[in-house]
C-alpha cells in the first residue's frame, strides 16, 4: 500500500489538495485487453490491411480510444491532427502532414458543413494514395447526423470498431491500472468491495480513483475499504 506521506501534505483539516494528475502509460503492453475491446484492439493489430482509408474507433469517455491511437501511433508512425484543424485548414495540407493520420475526438465537429467538407476532401485524397487515417468517436456514425449525405455515406460503410462496457475481469483490472497510475497500490478486498458497486463505466472507474486519491491525501491515509466506502457515500450525497 502506497503511503500518503509520500505525497504533498493537505495544508490542513479536510481541505483537499490540488489534483497533479497522475502518470498515465500508454504503451501496447499497457492496454488492457478484454471482452468488451478485443475486437477493437484486433482492428489495430490489422493494419495495414483495412479496407477502407478510415477506421472509426467508437466508444464512451474514458474507455481506452486515446491509448489505442497512442498504440496505432507507434507502428504507423501516424500524426495526430487537431479535430478543429478541419475548420482551420484545407485539406491537402492536413493530407500531407504524415502518410497516417489520427482525428481523436471527431463528435463535436460531426454535423459542421465547414469541417465535413474539408474532412469529406481528406478521405477522398486518403483513398486515392492508398493511406489510412484513425478517427475515435463517442457516437456510432450510423445514429450521427452529418451535414453532408456523402461524407456520411463513407462513414457508415467504413469499419466500425466499438469498444463495449467493461466486464468484471477488465474493471477490476482497469481499477488497479488507475491506481497504480497514481502511484497508489490496493489490495483485492478493496477491488472486490469496488466491483458490485460502481456504475459499470470507464469513466467512473476514472472518477472514483481520482476521488479516492483526493480524499487518502487529505486525509492521509491509505486506500482501504473504509475509505472506499466514504468516497461512494460522498459521491451519492452529490
Amino acid at each position: 500500500m502506497a503511503d500518503p506521506a509520500s505525497k504533498p501534505a493537505a495544508q490542513s483539516g479536510s481541505q483537499i489538495p490540488f489534483d497533479l494528475g497522475a502518470r498515465h502509460a500508454f504503451g501496447r503492453g499497457d492496454f488492457l485487453v478484454g471482452s468488451s475491446n478485443a475486437a477493437a484492439v484486433g482492428w489495430i493489430d490489422r493494419w495495414p490491411a483495412w479496407p477502407a482509408p478510415i477506421l472509426v474507433l467508437q466508444g464512451p469517455a474514458a474507455c481506452g480510444k486515446s491509448h489505442l491511437c497512442a498504440v496505432w501511433q507507434d507502428t504507423s508512425k501516424a500524426i495526430f491532427l487537431k479535430p478543429e484543424s478541419l475548420v482551420k485548414e484545407e485539406a491537402i495540407t492536413l493530407f500531407e502532414y504524415g502518410p497516417a493520420l489520427i482525428l481523436d475526438g471527431l463528435d463535436p465537429w460531426l454535423g459542421d458543413r465547414a469541417a465535413e467538407t474539408t474532412l469529406f476532401h481528406l478521405y477522398n485524397l486518403l483513398r486515392e494514395e492508398q493511406r489510412t487515417m484513425l478517427i475515435t468517436l463517442r457516437m456510432a456514425p450510423a445514429h450521427t447526423d452529418f451535414a453532408i449525405a456523402d461524407l456520411a455515406s463513407r462513414f457508415r460503410a467504413a469499419p466500425v470498431a466499438t469498444i463495449q462496457p467493461p466486464d468484471d475481469m477488465l474493471l477490476g483490472s482497469i481499477l488497479i491500472k488507475l491506481f497504480s497510475d497514481r502511484q497508489l497500490t490496493v489490495t483485492q478486498d478493496v477491488i472486490s468491495y469496488l466491483l458490485p458497486r460502481i456504475e459499470r463505466s470507464f469513466a467512473a472507474a476514472r472518477d472514483i480513483v481520482a476521488l479516492a486519491d483526493q480524499m487518502a491525501l487529505a486525509e492521509k491515509r491509505g486506500i482501504s475499504v473504509p475509505l472506499m466506502r466514504k468516497v461512494l457515500s460522498g459521491m451519492q450525497e452529490e
